[in-house]
């Protein structure tokens, strides 16, 4: 009742959002509004004014995936309120973050052959070529999960689409209307997930009392709101408390993501058994060793039990990245978030040393990639006004507010096809 009561006082305003973060460790909430950048020829910026954090019990969360719906509920409420008593506000528009080990993301090329070359493109026929290239990719995608899941069928759907290369019988273009042409090329970036994760997800927004504006896989989001050179590309590695998320960004485009079941909780469960300890006790402990606030003896022992954890999520990431196409180098620099990303030990394992069996070494690196962690100051047109935003783990919520000015900004006969597409194969 004091939760309504709260909301009740706080009517909605138009240009408030809420970013919402729901990790396996801890809900994360932004409430930010949006507004002008004066410096900057009144481009739109996100101005974060509320920030709220709260723990998830430990059966509410498994593998990234929502495992009670009404656990994960009364805890996404508990952080809003927190974020929005904060920001004395409440919105009602949302964006929510998914992430897991069924959410896959990948880039898909296709040539479709116009029956009429010498026939200007019309929004119609380029309606119908975007149409029939989703749908291959779509079957493509089902395809290959049940592959991976051994199952003969697979319920999916399509969460985000990007396209990142268009070309008219090899003649990049950024808009093909009234261009002629035999063959029109389409590269897309997609992101699929399972229909049970996308239901749980309409269900808590709707328990909230939130108007969805759009789910976002979170490696898509991260992605898309980092202020990147593209043309050098980036390898993006988001570390939870149960998935790491693997993004590739290649080439000047995102060519795709992949998730692995081993992150931050896996490394506390192991603390758990080795030292007899209640999972609180042991994350605890897990956190000052990363802090470096624990004694040298006691940090070389946790270093020993981590040790072959390490060595298992190391080759998970180059089982990840070998998924990708290696005829082209892999981007030199890694660039890290997520609350697991501070754990002790991990970002100097991935750097590598002089040693000749480097996790990287059957990867197509032409030297040792440079790791770094990902800023806010990195996050395209977010400013945090609560200078509460420090921590690698609210990476993924400032990307979410990021990927929010972009959707209600975004123009263009493109990115309105390719929403209308994404719409449409959503539909029950």
């Amino acid at each position: 009742m004091r939760f309504l009561n709260f909301f009740r006082k706080n009517k909605p305003k138009k240009n408030y959002f809420l970013a919402l973060d729901i990790g396996t460790e801890f809900v994360k909430t932004l409430v930010f509004k949006t507004d002008k950048d004066r410096s900057s020829d009144n481009k739109k910026i996100g101005l974060v004014i509320g920030k709220g954090r709260q723990r998830q019990a430990p059966n509410h969360m498994q593998a990234g995936a929502v495992a009670d719906i009404e656990g994960v509920v009364a805890t996404s409420r508990a952080a809003i309120e927190e974020a929005c008593r904060m920001a004395g506000a409440r919105p009602r528009k949302a964006i929510i973050g998914i992430a897991g080990e069924l959410v896959k993301g990948s880039t898909t090329s296709f040539i479709y052959k116009r029956p009429e070359p010498k026939e200007e493109i019309d929004l119609v026929e380029l309606k119908n070529i975007i149409q029939k290239i989703q749908w291959r990719a779509f079957e493509t995608a089902r395809r290959q999960l049940a592959e991976e899941t051994g199952r003969k069928e697979i319920e999916i759907k399509l969460v985000n689409a990007l396209i990142t290369d268009i070309r008219i019988d090899g003649y990049r273009v950024t808009n093909p209307l009234d261009f002629c042409g035999r063959e029109v090329y389409l590269s897309i970036f997609n992101v699929y997930a399972p229909l049970v994760n996308l239901g749980a997800i309409e269900s808590i927004a709707s328990k909230l009392n939130l108007d969805l504006l759009a789910i976002a896989a979170e490696p898509y989001a991260v992605a898309k709101s980092l202020n990147l050179d593209y043309s050098k590309g980036a390898i993006i590695i988001d570390i939870g408390g149960g998935t790491t998320d693997v993004a590739l960004v290649r080439s000047s485009r995102l060519e795709g993501a992949r998730a692995l079941t081993l992150a931050g909780r896996a490394f506390t469960k192991r603390l758990s058994q080795q030292l007899g300890l209640e999972l609180d006790q042991a994350e605890e402990i897990k956190i000052k060793y990363s802090q470096r606030d624990l004694s040298q003896f006691v940090r070389r022992r946790i270093g020993e039990i981590f040790k072959n954890d390490l060595k298992v999520w190391l080759s998970g990431v180059a089982l990840a990245l070998e998924e990708f196409s290696q005829k082209e180098p892999l981007p030199g620099q890694i660039l890290l978030c997520g609350g697991g990303s501070l754990l002790g030990g991990l970002k100097k394992k991935l750097k590598g040393n002089s040693s000749k069996n480097q996790w990287f070494s059957g990867l197509s690196f032409n030297e040792a990639p440079k790791v770094n962690f990902i800023r806010l100051k990195d996050i395209i047109d977010i400013v945090d006004k609560t200078n509460l935003l420090k921590e690698p783990e609210d990476i993924a919520s400032a990307a979410l507010a990021s990927l929010t000015l972009k959707l209600t900004e975004e123009k263009g006969v493109l990115p309105s096809i390719l929403r209308r597409t994404v719409r449409i194969m959503q539909r029950p």
